[in-house]
């Protein structure tokens, strides 16, 4: 092996989009160009001539190709720190010329981890590149003398750099340095994807977990995330804050999610307009399940991260028109969301409401044609099967705080209703019962201290977010006004003195669903039983902060 006079690429991509332009652009400067297995035949087959990183080597490939370019021929020229006489001097005693140019990208294990049906573990494990990640952090660790390239869209500028600069030792340490940046950005995503893929496959399944309990297993010991910026937001909450949109890879190329949802009209879309969607959204799925087959078109109203009105229908106008009537003063400027495609009729219902973004499964062209009549007004879809959203799955939420991040679980609340406890003298009827297995799921996803009053499959009145439970209770029964008569009430958390309750019953509330819990449950209870409020605890509490 002897070092070469010419300046040389290092060229071995799983995506091989643009790497012949890449190469010949590279060849016409001068550079001597080395590749590895299916990237070298792909050069080879355009009429370039390719020297195999087996040659400079003086290995070969080995073991179906899993070895291959982990040599020191190979990475004593990536990490060789030429502005030191020791290192140049070592290289030329070892006969390995320098690596200018490395670009390489990883073997594309998020599309091996999500492919339908399943890979087996040993197939999957083939998709973990090695010797990549190697080359690419040997590479950016010496990005003084190495150029390292891991997305083809950098490509052209690579070109257009080094023709700007006059030769590859003059192109400005800061755009070296913003590559370096992206490589690193690199593995650490394809790292966090590994950890995450192989967490959800093997915690609890193998011996060694048994000793884990369920609330460990549930929750990695590491928190690993990774995202790709899909693009920066106007501003933040507010305008002195600084907001991007960011992206988890394993829901690229999909429309199924918030973050890939078709969007269209309007103007580009804000943090706040993403944060109360989600809101928005969250609940959608949650009350888009099967366990209201005679109301199966649900709507969901959110202003300011809180919904204003949730109802299910008959009809998806119905259940719209429901939803509206809970709180029509809060909906204006809304985020509006339903589990199926928007129809004529709901569109023609929604013609007066200014909304600031509406979001379904799909949208009946007819109605899309009412909808988008008002110029700001934007619609995302969100893909869904049989054009139904889909339940709400369990995700993990992370929240900053000063030190670290606080993580849980987020998921629909899971409540055995046949073990849910009856504590006063009078019993909610059935209808009443299933009001409440409706009040608490929206409940759940409401700020707590948190109030909500329903009647039938519809909210009349919530009171979200207060420091006190008896004025969520106030708040809404001042919006129910006379339909909180005979309402049900969901309480989020326990009544911790009776004047909430005897608030409630004032209003009109006939029954109430809360977790119990409270040291005065007893007190409680004996209101309810001087006003004949029926009552029962579920045991569950349902705080949202």
């Amino acid at each position: 092996m002897t070092a070469s006079m010419k300046p040389r690429a290092l060229l071995s991509v799983y995506d091989k989009t643009g790497i012949v332009e890449f190469a010949k652009s590279l060849d016409s400067l001068g550079f001597e160009l080395i590749s590895t297995g299916g990237t070298a035949r792909k050069l080879q087959e355009a009429g370039l001539t390719v020297i195999g990183v087996s040659e400079v080597t003086g290995h070969p490939e080995i073991f179906d190709g899993r070895v291959k370019s982990l040599h020191p021929a190979i990475h004593g020229p990536l990490l060789a720190r030429l502005e030191s006489e020791e290192d140049r001097n070592g290289l030329a005693e070892l006969g390995y010329g320098p690596i200018s140019i490395v670009a390489c990208n990883l073997y594309p294990f998020t599309d091996a981890a999500n492919q339908e049906p399943k890979l087996d573990d040993p197939d999957l494990l083939e998709m973990i590149d090695i010797g990549g990640p190697t080359m690419v952090r040997a590479s950016a660790k010496n990005h003084r003398n190495v150029i390292t390239v891991c997305n083809p869209d950098n490509y052209a500028k690579v070109v257009e750099e080094l023709h700007s600069a006059g030769s590859y030792e003059s192109v400005s340490l800061a755009f070296r340095q913003q590559l370096a940046l992206e490589a690193f950005e690199h593995t650490a995503a394809y790292d966090a994807a590994i950890s995450d893929e192989l967490h959800a496959r093997w915690i609890g399944r193998a011996e060694s977990f048994a000793d884990k309990s369920e609330q460990e297993m549930r929750l990695p010991n590491a928190l690993i995330a990774s995202a790709a910026k899909l693009h920066t937001l106007r501003y933040g909450e507010n305008g002195h804050q600084s907001a991007a949109l960011y992206i988890d890879p394993k829901v690229i190329g999909t429309h199924s999610t918030l973050v890939t949802a078709h969007v269209e009209g309007g103007k580009q879309m804000s943090y706040n307009n993403y944060s109360d969607a989600d809101a928005t959204l969250r609940l959608c799925r949650s009350l888009s399940t099967d366990e209201w087959p005679e109301t199966p078109h649900a709507c969901v109203i959110v202003k300011h991260n809180n919904p204003c009105g949730a109802a299910l229908g008959k009809t998806q106008v119905e259940a719209y028109e429901a939803a509206l009537a809970s709180d029509p003063e809060s909906a204006f400027g809304s985020i509006i969301c339903f589990n199926e495609p928007v129809d004529v009729d709901t569109a023609k219902a929604m013609e007066p409401l200014f909304i600031e973004v509406l979001m379904a499964p799909g949208y009946n062209e007819d109605a899309k044609s009412i909808i988008m009549q008002k110029k700001n007004r934007r619609i995302l879809t969100i893909e869904s099967p049989n054009n139904r959203l889909a339940p709400l799955e369990r995700i993990l939420v992370k929240k900053p705080i000063e030190g670290g991040w606080i993580v849980q679980t987020e998921e629909a609340p899971i409540i055995d209703w046949t073990k849910a406890k009856v504590v006063t003298k009078a019993e909610p009827s059935q209808a009443q019962i299933d009001s409440m297995k409706f009040a608490v799921r929206v409940c759940e996803q409401v700020k707590s201290n948190a109030i909500v009053m329903v009647q039938g499959t519809a909210t009349v009145g919530i009171g979200p977010g207060q420091t006190s439970r008896v004025e969520a209770v106030k708040i809404a029964a001042r919006r129910a006004g006379e339909r909180a008569k005979g309402c049900v009430l969901a309480s989020d958390a326990f009544f911790p003195f009776k004047d909430g309750l005897e608030q409630a019953a004032n209003a009109g509330a006939s029954s109430i669903v809360q977790p119990g819990g409270s040291i005065r449950d007893q007190e409680v209870i004996d209101a309810a039983d001087e006003l004949g409020v029926s009552m029962l605890f579920t045991g569950h509490r349902l705080f949202r902060h």
